[in-house]
């Protein structure tokens, strides 16, 4: 076996980098089914690689004085970089806004999940199929877009 996978630490860190890509994958698949240009492998990517930032900046950089928020903070900067890529304008109508936020809240999930937070990654995943899914029916079914629907 390879000395590095014997870690109890190491398997933990795979193991919240699985978790990561399964909650990123939920959302994902939510988003595939309502056809957005963001979809199950964009989620999954955002998700594991906000865990993977976060795990890193807890552990690979030893040292003191550490701050181990400065690489979160960054990914924090990064995905407002993705998510402002989602995000079009187009005469009075602006479109990718639920994108973008997705994104967003889905490196929080991962940063959560990195950082050992499973459960709270877990609520706020739940949290969030249910703005994207049942939240969408109910505007579908009380606001009567008469307009082309917003994402």
């Amino acid at each position: 076996m390879m000395p590095w996978l014997t870690n109890d630490t190491t398997i933990s860190q795979i193991v919240s980098l699985l978790i990561a890509a399964v909650l990123g994958g939920l959302i994902g698949m939510e988003r595939e089914r309502e056809q957005r240009p963001a979809g199950l492998r964009t989620y999954m990517l955002v998700c594991v690689g906000s865990a993977l930032f976060t795990i890193l900046s807890i552990n690979a950089f030893p040292g003191v004085p550490r701050d181990t928020a400065r690489v979160a903070a960054q990914v924090v900067t990064g995905i407002g970089f993705l998510g402002a890529g989602t995000v079009w304008r187009s005469q009075d109508r602006v479109s990718g806004l639920t994108t973008a936020a997705g994104l967003w809240v889905a490196a929080a999930i991962g940063m959560a999940t990195g950082a050992g937070m499973g459960a709270l990654a877990l609520a706020a995943t739940v949290l969030v199929l249910i703005v994207l899914a049942v939240f969408l029916r109910l505007e579908r079914a009380f606001l009567h877009h008469d307009h082309q629907r917003e994402e």
